[in-house]
């Protein structure tokens, strides 16, 4: 099975510009800025604390299903609607709209994550907008970056690009969530405690109640045949 990082340097490939594909290549594999800052290795990173994605390589699972959901409503706005869209501005902007993420997020003794010292004091998307100006990206992925969160950006999507990297990012976020604190709400309800749960084992404790009840749930939680 390959990585996500293997993935992701797949979809890399596929940008057709040259000088953008070394860009964001660059940018992903080596994320360095101006701020005299701790980063978490990409690869561990989660994509939050809490709301979606937030465990050890949540961030690197989060851009995969982010890529894959704007490259297949690419396909939908040629193929469905007949539109024209920029997939090398769409693919960059999926790749890096959380990358920053490696510098606000701080693994805590407890295992889990909580704001770093930078991340309390500017977000992931500020800190990306600047990196990619002063890395002289285009301004089309600049705009991207600092819409992806759609009505709660800085600024709302004004291209098909920027809103289709920010409805992949809502989408798969959503996902995440939900099916994470629905996992965690029926392990509590069928062993009495709290787990921290990855996305897979989230998605095989919903699958297990919907087809065999709580005792399944049980089960899984207890690490019980």
């Amino acid at each position: 099975m390959k990585g996500d990082l293997q993935v992701i340097n797949e979809y890399i490939a596929l940008i057709k510009n040259r000088k953008l594909r070394s860009k964001v290549e660059e940018l992903l594999h080596d994320p360095k800025i101006a701020f005299n800052a701790d980063r978490l290795p990409i690869h561990e990173c989660p994509a939050g604390s809490y709301v979606h994605h937030s465990y050890k390589g949540g961030l690197m699972e989060h851009t995969v299903a982010v890529v894959r959901l704007a490259v297949t409503l690419c396909d939908i706005v040629s193929e469905v609607y007949g539109g024209r869209i920029d997939r090398d501005t769409v693919i960059a902007g999926a790749i890096l709209h959380d990358v920053m993420k490696c510098y606000v997020y701080a693994l805590q003794d407890d295992g889990r994550y909580a704001s770093s010292g930078l991340g309390e004091k500017i977000d992931h998307l500020t800190l990306l907008v600047a990196e990619l100006y002063k890395r002289d990206f285009p301004l089309e992925v600049l705009h991207v970056a600092a819409s992806h969160h759609g009505d709660q950006s800085p600024i709302k999507p004004k291209t098909l690009e920027a809103l289709v990297v920010s409805l992949a990012d809502l989408t798969d976020s959503e996902l995440n969530r939900n099916v994470l604190r629905a996992a965690e709400y029926l392990a509590r309800s069928a062993a009495g405690k709290e787990v921290r749960l990855s996305s897979r084992e989230a998605m095989e404790i919903v699958k297990a109640k919907s087809e065999e009840g709580l005792e399944a749930v049980r089960r899984l939680v207890k690490g019980e045949k």
